[in-house]
């Protein structure tokens, strides 16, 4: 088969294979119908989308630029060093590794590159907002090291300095690290640096939701502090699924060796691509001016729930993420979760810290690409409690989704 041009995604597959383009497109009707409030996803521009479905996806390419293990690698060579170089630029980091296959792979290659089996790890307790590689028993991270979690304040909800202090002194961990799935607030990298250098720990970010915030200057950055940081490139970051790690020059390499060839095998070039194209676009004004709306939602999006009388973990938020729970409005996070998916309204469950039952994780990166404001999140809000308390039947609620996200189509014809 000659293959001399790119024909229309859509239409090939329409053609090829209707089974498949139908599915496609009923994806596509999901997004631009129902509201996308989990905290984890985004919508890639199509310049980012057009990278993912290149020709980059057809090269085999272990190794790195400049020492491949497969012949015909002069171009990608070219992509994955616009990556890097856009990558060390936006975050001014001195090494940027960008093969990570996601957030997790990154985080393996991290412990991969700065600790041994059994070596002792500090970490957020996935009770209070830790991912699965802080230590989870189900995870590659509880079983090859011993984690030592850290939790959060009872009453404030917000990460306990005084425990995390304790806890080094006693463990004398290898590493700690600092990130979360469901923390609201900006983590203090600085007092995380601290601790690490007075029980001689490295300092591990999982930046993996506040990076994008980090690149349009509306959270702090980790980059200075930690020795090492993961992130992923989707999220607010708004790239294509994917990870990253971030790090000084004199680890380099043990993180380059640890991504290839310990923990992963070809680099995924047509993606790598993709993330250099959402490098870019993260570079520009409007990307900033993008990320410092987004918090504003979420701030506008946290209060409106509260008044609507949802408890709010830590009061509000700093980030794109708001942590709360329903139960003043008689359902727990689950039950919730799922008459508000009836709704069309998408969002996630997530740990309650010192509870016994789920709350919801809901995020604002989605609504606020396609274009909605401070009025849109209060409109939100007083839907989500409508639906919650059995006040707006399902099928209204569909309805009044529907017309909302009308009015904001994230790929506008």
């Amino acid at each position: 088969m000659s293959v001399t041009h790119a024909p229309q995604t859509a239409d090939v597959l329409t053609r090829q294979d209707p089974e498949l383009a139908e599915i496609l497109l009923g994806e596509l009707h999901r997004q631009s119908s129902t509201l996308q409030l989990i905290a984890a996803e985004n919508f890639c521009s199509p310049a980012v989308l057009a990278a993912l479905g290149s020709a980059l996806a057809n090269k085999y390419a272990e190794g790195y630029p400049g020492a491949r293990h497969h012949g015909g690698c002069e171009i990608v060579d070219v992509a994955e060093r616009l990556a890097v170089d856009r990558a060390k630029s936006l975050f001014g980091a001195e090494h940027a590794n960008v093969q990570s296959h996601s957030g997790s792979s990154a985080v393996l290659a991290a412990y991969a590159a700065l600790l041994r089996p059994g070596d002792t790890v500090l970490a957020l307790g996935l009770p209070y907002g830790g991912h699965l590689t802080h230590g989870s028993p189900a995870n590659f991270s509880g079983r090859w090291f011993d984690f030592v979690p850290y939790g959060v304040d009872a009453e404030t909800g917000l990460i306990d300095h005084d425990q995390v202090r304790t806890l080094a002194r006693t463990h004398r961990p290898k590493a700690i690290v600092c990130g979360s799935i469901a923390y609201p607030r900006h983590i203090d990298y600085a007092f995380f640096r601290e601790v690490a250098d007075e029980v001689g720990a490295y300092l591990i970010a999982d930046a993996a939701h506040p990076i994008g915030l980090v690149a349009g200057g509306a959270a702090p950055s980790p980059v200075p502090y930690a020795d090492v940081v993961c992130a992923t490139t989707h999220k607010v970051l708004r790239g294509p699924r994917g990870g990253m790690i971030l790090c000084g020059g004199e680890l380099a390499e043990r993180v380059d060796r640890a991504v290839f060839p310990f923990t992963q095998g070809g680099a995924q070039m047509h993606t790598i691509a993709a993330k250099a194209v959402a490098f870019g676009e993260a570079a520009t004004p409007a990307f900033a001016a993008y990320t410092h709306q987004v918090v504003a939602n979420a701030r506008i999006l946290a209060a409106a729930l509260a008044d609507e009388g949802i408890v709010v973990t830590t009061g509000g938020t700093d980030t794109h993420l708001v942590t709360a729970d329903p139960a003043p409005l008689g359902v727990d996070g689950r039950t919730a979760r799922g008459r508000l998916a009836a709704a069309g309204m998408v969002l996630d469950c997530c740990a309650l810290p010192h509870a016994d039952t789920r709350g919801l994780r809901l995020g604002t990166a989605a609504v606020t690409t396609q274009g909605m404001a401070e009025k849109e999140m209060e409109r939100i809000a007083a839907l989500l409690a409508g639906v919650v308390r059995g006040d707006v039947e399902s099928v209204r609620a569909r309805e009044e989704v529907r017309d909302l996200v009308g009015g904001f189509p994230p790929y506008p014809a």
